[in-house]
């Protein structure tokens, strides 16, 4: 699809999915990176006056919010900074010793900042009357890259049906700035972290199994994998059928 139609097409989406829900606005995270960057950017185009965009450092890098706050002035994007270091140490001080293995635990510890996001964002969603709406995209999806209650925790995904590299197109023809478009995908976890590190494949690669079936041995069986062991992120919780 042409990226003007496919822009105006998600901005009708979302217009009829707020409206049809009685809210009157919506509320989205800017993390600087592109795929939030899209979504702030059609946001507004579909609620000029009611879109608020929330910058949620937490222990985060200084260029996450340097560049969620570039977007924000490039799209006129009213936001509000919500710093998160202080709401995690205090749920972290308080929190009994598992005794989880240390890897373990670090993405237990990277999971709370994206669920403590979702937290504010509802928060001002409910003060508002909006809805919060989520930047995961096809790719994520398909892999399990989000985390559950946290990121995914959200009201409606308007990429959700895009790969990754149609989200970089969606990004261009937006005028997303370059430096965001071409900056290493990363969910900002922990220092040096990257999505394609972390998940052991390119989203080139990524993309065209979900598009065309096709990956080398090893890549399809890791990319199965991981969208087996994540089927329940992507479902309401299951009920007994008796």
């Amino acid at each position: 699809m042409e990226m003007d139609k496919l822009a105006q097409k998600l901005t009708a989406w979302i217009k009829s999915q707020v409206n049809a829900a009685g809210a009157k606005g919506v509320v989205f995270g800017m993390s600087g990176g592109i795929d939030s960057s899209v979504i702030a950017a059609l946001c507004v185009r579909a609620f000029p006056r009611t879109s608020l965009g929330l910058i949620m450092p937490c222990y985060s890098s200084e260029e996450d919010q340097e560049h969620g706050e570039m977007v924000a002035r490039q799209f006129s994007i009213y936001t509000r900074l919500v710093v998160l270091d202080s709401f995690a140490d205090v749920f972290m001080n308080n929190m009994p010793d598992f005794k989880a293995e240390s890897s373990v635990n670090r993405l237990a510890q990277a999971n709370l900042k994206a669920r403590l996001r979702m937290v504010t964002l509802y928060y001002a969603a409910n003060q508002l009357n909006y809805l919060v709406v989520g930047s995961g995209n096809r790719a994520e999806l398909t892999a399990g890259y989000f985390t559950k209650f946290g990121d995914s925790g959200v009201d409606i995904l308007p990429i959700g049906n895009l790969v990754k590299q149609e989200v970089r197109e969606l990004a261009a023809y937006l005028e997303i700035p370059p430096v965001i478009i071409d900056k290493p995908p990363t969910a900002g976890l922990w220092p040096g972290q990257t999505d394609e590190g972390e998940m052991g494949f390119t989203y080139e690669a990524l993309d065209n199994y979900i598009l065309t079936g096709q990956a080398p041995a090893g890549i399809k069986k890791r990319i199965d994998s991981m969208n087996a062991r994540s089927a329940h992120k992507r479902v309401m919780p299951p009920v007994p059928d008796f």
